[in-house]
């Protein structure tokens, strides 16, 4: 698989009037990978995203997809798909007809059949969109995403309003894709989809990122943390905690296995029951909620 990044995206701003959607903004996905990019309400994802896919043009900065402008829809269009979060079909096309018009808009080739077995849609093929259920509109908007296997896929909020079992079914063939070399850009408000599957993740405030990496490289830049009550009057802790609204001890630890380790001894040897102990390392959704507790700005340099 080649090293070229897929994606490409240098110093992009986007300006409304006065207001700068985007600031800055540089990052890339490489070949093969799930990339999620995630944001706080207003972060500037959706003017990234709409640019990256060629729907809108930069203020400035530059933006390449396979090394092309994504603006340049002849020779890029057909390499990718772009599920949208409402994606507009014509209430009065079938199914069938929807999956067919996507593929000759984008010039690629599939067989419909295929796909829609593919989303569990055989049964509605010939069922005009309006007459679709929310989570069928969805897997519709999938279907025409995948269709011909494109080179770099765009899923926004892909599995809202889907059940468990077509949630299961389209992450089961996102996986096929990516088999076959697919690259997945994801957004979504499901933090944990991105916490699993994603290689790395961006998060965005104010218009640039407040932190990039992997999961793991994300959730060590906070805290895990120990939370207890005592049942009775203890000895001094042997860590340094404090003591919640709830009136719950809380301990906050880079290093969650050998303090809790301690804490445990302490409580063997002092007899102190720790009643409602919680322990567990970092989530990503502890990272998120801490994204808008500072500024943008703040955030970057504490990062660098």
């Amino acid at each position: 698989m080649s090293s070229t990044p897929v994606i490409e995206v240098e110093g992009l701003n986007v300006t409304y009037g006065d207001f700068r959607a985007v600031r800055d903004l540089s990052f890339e996905v490489r070949p093969g990978e799930l990339y999620a990019l995630l944001g706080t309400n207003g972060a500037g994802k959706t003017s990234a995203l709409e640019t990256i896919e060629g729907h809108r043009t930069p203020t400035s900065g530059t933006v390449r997809v396979f090394g092309h402008s994504p603006r340049d829809r002849r020779l890029v269009r057909p390499r990718i798909g772009v599920m949208l979060q409402e994606s507009g079909f014509s209430p009065d096309l079938t199914v069938r007809e929807s999956v067919r018009l996507i593929g000759q808009l984008t010039r690629r080739t599939d067989d419909v059949d295929r796909i829609l077995d593919l989303v569990d849609l055989t049964g509605k093929a010939r069922t005009r969109v309006s007459q679709l259920s929310g989570g069928e509109k969805r897997r519709l908007d999938f279907a025409t995403a995948i269709y011909g296997t494109p080179e770099l896929i765009f899923l926004d909020e892909p599995t809202t309003g889907l059940d468990v079992r077509s949630r299961d079914a389209l992450w089961a063939t996102v996986d096929r894709l990516r088999e076959n070399g697919s690259t997945i850009v994801l957004t979504t408000h499901y933090l944990e989809e991105a916490q699993q599957r994603a290689d790395r993740i961006g998060l965005m405030h104010e218009g640039t990122f407040h932190r990039e990496g992997t999961v793991s490289e994300l959730t060590r830049t906070l805290p895990a943390v120990i939370r207890f009550t005592l049942a009775a009057p203890a000895p001094a802790l042997p860590l340094a905690g404090t003591v919640d609204g709830d009136g719950k001890v809380v301990i906050e630890t880079f290093g969650l296995q050998k303090d809790l380790h301690v804490l445990l001894g302490w409580a063997d040897e002092y007899a102190v029951e720790l009643r409602d102990l919680q322990a567990g390392p970092t989530r990503l959704d502890d990272v998120f909620r801490a994204i808008g507790n500072r500024p943008a700005d703040t955030a970057a340099a504490a990062a660098s």
